[in-house]
């Protein structure tokens, strides 16, 4: 019997994270339990696929895990927003895990016909290395496209659809010490005086779980509203941290007891990730911001960490400079969009592009509104 492809349920997490925390290119975002945050803050249907080798035993007295690949998916739909398939939306990464070329083929083929089955238009996948299945002969170009037409696509020809792979935003990584005193006395001076700033005007920080949600989702939600962009719900946060209590921990940075800038961590396989910070602008000359990534790298040195992930960035923009003077480098990350109708991909950078012209008159509702109506957009909305 040869490689089955199907969908793993609730009772099969244990043997789904088995396989994610062995992988050697496993990413936070793979982990089961996110299976469960989506589905219960948005309501999301999901689809975590899992190719299983029939030969392998799970005996307990010759343990082998069965699954030799997966990929979780979710489906996002909406009469304005679209139907997409994504793994894994509102995160930077995803996609397909597997052992070997053959296995990823047979899950993207997978994929695609769920896709098809649910009419989907696009199936985004979200990968930190360029899939081997696909032949890229430059995976690192901004674009990459290929027809199933093509006889040489290792996509099965009968199935009409149109790949395009895209390198145009880079994952911000840190390479850290074992001290976060090292760490310190490897920045430069102007970067240190940056950071010891905040600490001489008074501002702290406190690094917890739930009891700080409600001045993390103050902040976060107010500077959602400034940069014009609809508010996650709260309970995406709230939920991340009840499915992993252990590494997931908030940060938020405080001046005369006022939240200025926050942030949620969760570590990974050595590696800090940071899905979500914000600060306030009307606290920038007290460099609240400097204090709150300090404050993550910190805790992840004092933990034995070996990488803090900055998120995302595009080469050049803001974000990427401010990133690399803690000394971050880019690692481009690979997405892959796949149209299920065979045409051409019109791929918007942002999504918030599309409706530049509502981000002013969003940025002038009150931040309570935002928050009621925010979520109900945001959760359509994959970046």
């Amino acid at each position: 019997m040869g490689l089955q492809i199907r969908a793993i349920q609730q009772e099969e997490a244990g043997t789904w994270d088995d396989y994610v925390n062995k992988h050697p290119q496993a990413t936070l975002y793979h982990l089961y339990g996110w299976r469960n945050v989506i589905e219960k803050t948005y309501g999301h249907k999901t689809y975590y696929l899992a190719a299983i080798n029939p030969r392998n035993s799970t005996d307990s007295s010759n343990p082998i895990n069965p699954i030799v690949g997966l990929l979780p998916l979710v489906h996002l739909k909406h009469f304005i927003f679209g139907n997409s398939l994504i793994s894994m939306p509102f995160f930077d990464l995803g996609g397909i895990l597997a052992n070997d070329e053959e296995t990823e083929q047979a899950l993207l083929l997978q994929a695609i016909k769920l896709g098809q089955t649910l009419k989907s238009s696009i199936l985004e996948l979200r990968h930190p290395h360029p899939l081997a299945c696909l032949n890229l002969t430059n995976p690192t170009n901004s674009t990459n496209s290929i027809n199933s037409s093509n006889s040489s696509n290792p996509i099965n020809p009968t199935n009409s659809v149109t790949i395009v792979s895209r390198s145009h935003k880079s994952r911000m990584l840190l390479d850290l010490p074992e001290s976060s005193e090292t760490l310190m006395n490897s920045f430069k001076s102007k970067l240190r005086s940056q950071i010891k700033k905040p600490m001489k005007e008074g501002l702290v920080v406190k690094i917890g779980g739930n009891e700080l949600l409600k001045d993390f989702y103050s902040v976060f939600s107010i500077n959602m509203r400034e940069l014009g962009s609809p508010v996650h719900s709260d309970k995406l946060m709230r939920n991340a941290l009840n499915e992993f209590p252990d590494p997931a921990r908030l940060v938020v940075v405080y001046g005369r007891n006022n939240p200025m800038a926050c942030s949620l961590i969760i570590d990974f396989q050595g590696i800090l990730e940071n899905p979500w910070a914000s600060a306030l602008r009307e606290y920038s000359r007290l460099s609240p911001n400097m204090l709150l990534y300090w404050s993550m790298l910190k805790y992840a040195c004092d933990h034995g960490l070996k990488q803090f992930d900055f998120g995302r960035s595009t080469p050049g923009e803001g974000t990427y400079k401010f990133k690399g003077q803690w000394g971050a480098k880019p690692v481009p990350l690979h997405w892959d969009y796949i149209s299920m109708k065979g045409h051409g991909i019109d791929i918007v950078p942002n999504e918030k592009t599309r409706f530049e012209s509502l981000v002013k008159y969003w940025q002038r509702l009150p931040v309570p509104l935002t928050q009621r109506i925010g979520p109900m957009i945001r959760k359509h909305i994959g970046l």
